[in-house]
């Protein structure tokens, strides 16, 4: 602790980022990173910006980012608000719309960012169990509250809600917002999107780190009702009016419009999913359903932390999360074909010693 810390400082819980390894051979499955790299038009579309442009600064406004994002889902520009990767547009959300007098209400089995938010913020919350088989229950939200935020599909379980679930809370809960964080929705959930004319309470937020494999350009976004954005606009260039780049901008861009790239290389997470999920459940995993590109699982027999431990001796990186009731559980990134087949291996091996 330092003296010169000022006095919140010393409260912080940060955030704890999945492992960024540094070994020789490695299968890395535990930050849900997409196997199959980013479109071609998108690296096209970033070298197109490598010229004298650089010394300029970018549209602080995104606006031709905003309008493509608009046109691809069938919403108004001025319902759309972009950020330095969905952390900084949370960020932005949990400072601009979760201040309020009541507590904000999340899964205890969630994002574990969102808490760190609270922290930051000295925002007070109430994190509500999930079920036993670790399902989201909409009727748990039907209470009063200063706002509510849940991934759909969650993270780490990969359980995901129907369209009609996530309507029964954001129409039960008319006086607050309700974010949904939709990071893994492209691998087989269906988006809140469609509901945000509808319901002036919803905000619904989603990054091209996952579906569109740019986790490293760092672009998220929001859309929702235009006085939500609003509000997120007023932090924003209260805190960083340029928070994508000239490259970012211009990748993400193409990336959104390079709809064959994304549509096969989701194809192929969703297919690669389904493949290592059935070969688990023979080597004795319970695998929980998921719509995301990680699957939830947990060995009969063997602990969580000792299969971690063992996969790590063989130079496969899973995550493992050491907390109540999932301390059992890995959470494993879908990765390339041969990335799993070596997965798959692995722990067959382990499990038959």
């Amino acid at each position: 602790m330092s003296k010169y810390w000022s006095p919140l400082v010393s409260q912080l819980s940060p955030y704890v980022p999945g492992e960024q390894p540094k070994l020789q051979r490695l299968v890395k499955l535990n930050t849900n990173e997409n196997p199959f790299g980013p479109s071609p038009r998108v690296l096209d579309a970033i070298r197109a910006q490598l010229d004298e442009g650089l010394k300029l600064y970018p549209d602080p406004e995104s606006q031709q980012l905003r309008e493509t994002i608009a046109g691809y889902y069938g919403v108004r520009p001025g319902q759309v608000f972009v950020g330095n990767g969905s952390d900084e547009v949370l960020a932005h959300v949990f400072y601009g719309l979760f201040q309020q007098e009541r507590p904000i209400l999340f899964p205890d089995i969630s994002y574990s960012f969102y808490p760190v938010y609270c922290g930051l913020y000295n925002i007070a919350s109430e994190q509500l169990p999930l079920a036993d088989d670790l399902s989201l229950r909409p009727e748990d939200y039907l209470r009063p509250n200063g706002g509510i935020i849940f991934p759909n599909p969650n993270a780490p379980t990969g359980r995901c809600l129907s369209l009609p679930e996530v309507e029964m809370v954001i129409r039960g809960n008319p006086d607050s917002v309700v974010v949904v964080d939709e990071a893994y929705v492209d691998f087989g959930g269906e988006s809140a999107i469609a509901l945000v004319d509808r319901y002036p309470n919803l905000l619904v937020t989603q990054t091209l780190s996952k579906s569109r494999s740019l986790a490293g350009l760092r672009v998220g976004f929001a859309i929702g009702h235009e006085d939500l954005i609003e509000g997120l606009n007023r932090v924003k260039n209260s805190f960083n009016s340029y928070p994508l780049d000239r490259l970012a901008q211009a990748g993400a861009i193409a990336a959104f419009e390079d709809t064959g790239w994304f549509e096969e290389t989701r194809t192929q997470v969703i297919a690669e999913r389904e493949r290592v999920t059935e070969s688990l459940q023979g080597l004795g995993f319970e695998v929980l359903p998921s719509a995301a590109n990680f699957i939830f699982c947990q060995h009969r027999q063997q602990s969580g932390a000792d299969l971690s431990a063992r996969l790590r001796e063989q130079g496969i990186i899973v995550r493992h999360f050491n907390k109540p009731r999932i301390d059992n559980y890995l959470r494993i990134t879908i990765g390339t074909a041969g990335q799993n087949n070596e997965l798959i291996e692995a722990l067959a091996g382990i499990v038959a010693a």
